[in-house]
């Protein structure tokens, strides 16, 4: 088990304390409050904001061109 120190705000902490269950210590509720926030043990979905891998094969290399093309598109 790995073992770290993180710094919490006091509103989050007081938010851990109110949310632990009955004999759950502090990092056991922290743990299980993470991964209720990423989803685990449900559908895990990628962020919209994560490529999808879709476009042309060049967009990297060539972002703002097609970038800019789609801002003049817009412009019309």
């Amino acid at each position: 088990m790995a073992r770290h120190t993180v710094y919490l705000p006091s509103n989050v902490d007081v938010l851990v304390q109110v949310t632990a269950r009955e004999d759950e210590s502090y990092s056991e509720t922290v743990a299980r409050l993470i991964l209720a926030g990423l989803g685990v043990g449900e559908e895990v979905t990628m962020p919209s904001w994560i490529g999808a891998g879709e476009g042309p094969e060049d967009f990297s290399i060539n972002a703002e061109k097609y970038l800019q093309e789609m801002a003049e598109e817009w412009e019309d």
